[in-house]
């Protein structure tokens, strides 16, 4: 198709044939309707007709973290705009590769308080890893590569795409780059032999190690050597939210999830290590609270990320590694075998690493997650623990934002990375069912659940109407407690119990509600029912329906255990506690 003559709509569309583009996750409007009906004339990628604007970023956001591959949205000018920027900046928090093509007014009409005129650029900006406006059809398709090498490298991204109405409309010769070089972003660094051997030494002068592996390893696609390089060590390792399957959750080095709703052996062992090795983690203020109270246990940190800008952002560390994560990780790898470690009896520091186990597992033995099933009313852990034996830990587990979002990232053992797919830097409500559908997507054969609460599942549920479109069988699990659970958590333990307009008293009957899109709902009140409803909701029977779940859970169970915004890792707030 190079070289011939074409529209800019045209080009465009030839552009995401060009990419490999799979699936464009979008709403019409009337300036991209040029796209749309050059979309409608090709067959070389299927589009998905959302809902609101704001589910079609989120599906494409999911699309990418299930995959690794860019995912792209396709929404018109205005007010189409702004209904996407929720998913925007969503995606940039937790560094989604993902490009947006939005339309725009025509050239003439930019800044002439046009129909559907927004600064598209502008009000972009602040949560994109670049944008562009296109004011000529000749630079669309070079524009286009630049988006796609831009969102997917180095650190990844959102990048918008502005295109003027009558951009789409002017025709051009097509030629689309084989490859791009852009003088003002330099491919990641590779890190240099002397801070390898430097962070080995360091490892090998280790007696209270720690492995602390964030979102980055997960999206650097380096689950495989950071796993390889903990087993070597014989070290702990923790993940932060967004690195959950980084390491897989039932090893014996795995401490759990870190942070503001961490285990308490990880953040212990985060605070009292005395060698911290980071890989792919930023220092989240949900991750290591206090900084000053972090930084009152002397420790050295190597930090391990392909973005400079998140080294010593929040906590100075002694050793910056800039590079790919993989890379970096898949170098140590055979000098860490050189410097004996992998062998017993041989490694360094052996008989103060086994003090350091000896103390971890007697933190572990808090067995701080434990919680009582013993009663008539439905634990939200329970149903999370469930979920997580009938589908034998294989799921994608998308999730909204609050409570229940905690409690799938505690009780649901993730092994794999790319299987946890939740809002963690922005915590955006609204994003499970959408994410459910990107993934859904992707992947057709997969068993996928969405987690979620009664509040949550209400700001995008009207993408119930995607599912009936294109059969996307998605099971919903509701963990209800007729509550925005988190706000109310808060508000019992730090405003008094006065629970300021947290309390759902209009919620719908979310199975007639599953029934009218043309679902199946079921509600389950007793818990010796969970099992059973999971079981049918996955069962072969069911496999091509989406399924929405409505369990009734306990309205008084909070999440633990709990830091507090302000306090230390170690000022933990226990169940036992209360």
């Amino acid at each position: 198709m190079s070289g011939m003559e074409m529209t800019g709509a045209e080009i465009v569309v030839s552009c995401l044939a060009e990419e490999g583009v799979e699936f464009v996750f979008g709403y019409p409007g009337g300036a991209v309707l040029n796209i749309y009906d050059a979309i409608f004339q090709q067959n070389q990628f299927k589009h998905v007709l959302v809902r609101h604007e704001q589910a079609a970023v989120h599906a494409a956001d999911a699309y990418a973290r299930a995959t690794g591959r860019v995912g792209v949205a396709l929404v018109t000018s205005g007010p189409g705009v702004t209904n996407a920027v929720t998913g925007i900046a969503t995606a940039y928090m937790d560094s989604v590769p993902i490009v947006v093509v939005t339309g725009q007014v025509p050239v003439p009409a930019i800044g002439m308080d046009a129909f559907q005129e927004v600064d598209t650029v502008g009000i972009t900006r602040p949560c994109v890893k670049h944008n562009f406006l296109v004011k000529d059809v000749r630079d669309l398709a070079a524009t286009m590569k630049k988006a796609f090498h831009i969102a997917a490298t180095g650190r990844p991204g959102p990048v918008v795409v502005d295109i003027p109405k009558d951009v789409t409309a002017h025709r051009s010769e097509f030629s689309y780059p084989e490859s791009i070089e852009l003088r003002s972003y330099p491919p990641a660094p590779q890190a240099m032999p002397a801070e390898l051997k430097r962070a080995v030494q360091m490892l090998m002068e280790a007696e209270r190690p720690m492995v602390y592996a964030g979102g980055g390893v997960v999206l650097g696609d380096a689950a495989d050597q950071l796993t390889e390089l903990t087993r070597l060590l014989g070290f702990p390792c923790t993940n932060t939210l967004m690195g959950l399957g980084g390491f897989p959750a039932t090893d014996k080095l795995s401490l759990g999830m870190l942070g503001m709703h961490g285990t308490y052996e990880a953040n212990m062992a985060m605070q009292h290590c005395d060698v911290l090795l980071a890989v792919g983690a930023r220092f989240d203020d949900r991750v290591i609270g206090n900084p000053a109270h972090f930084a009152r246990e002397q420790r050295r940190i190597i930090h391990i990320d392909v973005d400079p800008s998140s080294i010593s952002k929040r906590v100075k560390v002694d050793l910056p590694i800039v590079g790919d994560v993989k890379q970096v990780l898949g170098d140590l790898i055979p000098l860490v075998r050189q410097a004996g470690f992998g062998n017993t009896g041989e490694r360094p520091k052996a008989a103060a690493l086994k003090t350091w186990w000896t103390q971890i597992e007697l933190w572990r033995a808090k067995d701080c997650l434990k919680y009582a099933q013993n009663g008539s009313i439905i634990k939200p852990q329970y149903v999370v623990e469930k979920l997580w034996d009938v589908t034998q830990g294989e799921a994608f587990v998308t999730s909204d934002v609050g409570q229940h979002q905690m409690w799938a990232a505690q009780y649901y053992k993730f092994d794999k990375p790319r299987r946890w797919i939740n809002s963690g830097g922005l915590g955006t409500m609204g994003v499970g069912l959408p994410y459910a559908m990107g993934v859904q997507l992707a992947f057709p054969d997969a068993q996928v659940a969405c987690i979620t609460g009664e509040s949550s599942i209400q700001m995008c549920i009207q993408e119930l109407s995607t599912c009936k479109q294109y059969r996307i069988p998605v099971k919903v699990v509701t963990l209800n407690n007729r509550y925005m659970g988190m706000v109310r958590q808060w508000q019992e333990f730090f405003y008094g119990s006065r629970y300021a307009e947290s309390y759902m008293e209009s919620l719908p009957d979310f199975v007639k509600l599953a029934e009218a899109y043309g679902h199946i709902g079921m509600r389950i009140d007793k818990p010796e029912d969970v099992e059973g409803a999971l079981k049918e909701a996955f069962s072969p029977a069911l496999k091509e329906r989406l399924v929405f779940m409505d369990f009734q859970t306990d309205q008084k169970e909070n999440v633990f255990p709990m830091v507090e915004g302000g306090k230390g890792l170690s000022e933990m707030i226990l169940a036992e506690e209360l």
